[in-house]
C-alpha cells in the first residue's frame, strides 16, 4: 500500500502522518459533474479512506468534454452518475470506501447525508444547494470547500466554521435575477478542472491538518488568464454564522409540486421576484426553441417543455418527478 502512494508521501507537506489521516478521513462530494468528478478523481487516487459521492442526475453524451469520470459505455448503460463514478473510482483504488448515491440534495436530507465527514466538497451547478451546505455545515461544524465554474471563469473558497467567512457572508441572498449556467452560457473544461484541483488540494490539507488554508475567494479566467485572490472578511450581521439557517430551514427553498392530472411539476423560487423575459429570451435561444409575451415564456428543449411567469415561477411538462423539475429549472433558470 505504501507504494501507491510514494510519490505523494516523498511531499513533505503531506509525508507518513499526512497519509495516515488523508487514509483514515472521510469526504462528502455533493454534485458529480465537471467539479464532482475531477474533485473524486484526485481524493480517490489520494488515498481518502472514504468518499461518499451524492448526485441526482444522469449522463448525457454533452457532459463527456469536462466530466472525467464517464465514457460513451456509461452512456449506453443509462447509469446515473453516482453510480458511474462509483464504479469507476472502485477500479481506480480498490483499497479505500466509495459509495455513490443517487438522490437530490435538499433540506430534508443534507443534515443526514453530511454526518461523519471531516470535509464537505462542493461539485454542484446551482447556489440553492450551497446555501444549503452552508448552512448544514456551519450547524454541525464541518468545513466545506465551495467552488463554481461557468464559461471560462471560476471560483472557490474554503468555509472553516466560526472561523473563516461563510459562503452567506460574500453572498448574503440569491441573485435577484437569472444566472448563467453551463447550458447557456456553456463551459471549457480547463476552468472547472482547475477549480476542483484547488477544491482538492484544500480538503487535502483539511484532512492531513497540514499545510495553510486558503482565506480568500480564488477566481480565475483561463481564457484571457487571470488568477486573482479576493480578500474576504466576515459579515457582522451573517444570519448562517449567527446561527439563523434560513435555507436548512426552507425559508428559501425552490419548491417543487406535482401538478395533478397534468403531468408537469410547478416551481416555485422565493429567490425570484422577477424576471426579464428578454434577457432569458436571449440567454435560451441558442439551447431550444423559446416564444414569449408578456404573460409567460415558453422554452422547450428536446421532450421538455417549460413555461415561465415574470414572478419566476415555472411549469415544467411532461414529467411528475419533482427532482428532475428541479434540475431542469436549475440548468436553464438558475437558482
Amino acid at each position: 500500500m505504501i507504494d501507491r502512494y510514494s510519490r505523494q508521501i516523498l511531499f513533505s507537506g503531506i509525508g507518513k502522518e499526512g497519509q495516515k489521516k488523508l487514509s483514515a478521513g472521510s469526504v462528502v462530494i455533493i454534485g458529480c459533474g465537471a467539479l464532482g468528478t475531477v474533485i473524486a478523481d484526485i481524493l480517490a487516487r489520494a488515498g481518502v479512506g472514504k468518499i461518499k459521492i451524492i448526485d441526482r442526475d444522469f449522463i448525457e453524451r454533452h457532459n463527456l468534454q469536462r466530466q472525467v469520470l464517464f465514457d460513451e459505455e456509461d452512456i449506453r448503460n443509462n447509469l446515473p452518475k453516482a453510480i458511474a463514478a462509483e464504479r469507476h473510482l472502485k477500479r481506480v483504488n480498490p483499497f479505500i470506501y466509495i459509495e455513490g448515491i443517487v438522490a437530490d440534495v435538499n433540506y430534508s436530507n443534507v443534515e443526514r447525508f453530511i454526518q461523519g465527514a471531516d470535509v464537505v466538497m462542493d461539485g454542484l451547478d446551482n447556489m440553492e444547494t450551497r446555501y444549503l451546505i452552508n448552512d448544514a455545515c456551519l450547524k454541525h461544524e464541518i468545513p466545506w470547500v465551495y467552488g463554481g465554474a461557468v464559461s471560462a471563469s471560476g471560483m472557490t473558497m474554503t468555509i472553516l466554521p466560526h472561523d473563516t467567512p461563510c459562503l452567506r457572508c460574500i453572498f448574503p441572498s440569491p441573485a435577484g435575477g437569472t444566472i448563467m449556467t453551463c447550458d447557456t452560457a456553456g463551459v471549457i473544461s480547463p476552468a472547472p478542472i482547475i477549480i476542483a484541483s484547488l477544491q482538492s488540494v484544500e480538503a487535502m490539507k483539511i484532512l492531513a491538518g497540514t499545510g495553510n488554508i486558503n482565506r480568500d475567494i480564488i477566481y480565475i479566467e483561463v481564457w484571457e488568464g487571470d488568477f486573482d485572490h479576493v480578500k474576504i472578511a466576515k459579515g457582522d450581521n451573517c444570519p448562517s454564522c449567527n446561527g439563523k439557517f434560513d435555507f436548512l430551514d426552507a425559508r428559501f427553498v425552490v419548491k417543487a409540486t406535482s401538478l395533478c392530472g397534468q403531468n408537469a411539476v410547478q416551481i416555485l423560487n422565493p429567490g425570484l421576484s422577477t424576471i426579464s423575459f428578454e434577457e432569458l429570451s436571449a440567454r435560451l435561444k441558442p439551447v431550444g426553441l423559446v416564444a414569449y409575451n408578456e404573460f409567460m415564456l415558453n422554452f422547450t428543449v428536446g421532450t421538455q417543455e417549460m413555461v415561465v411567469f415574470p414572478d419566476g415561477r415555472a411549469i415544467i411538462k411532461n414529467t411528475n418527478d419533482e427532482s428532475l423539475a428541479r434540475g431542469f429549472y436549475a440548468k436553464y433558470i438558475g437558482s
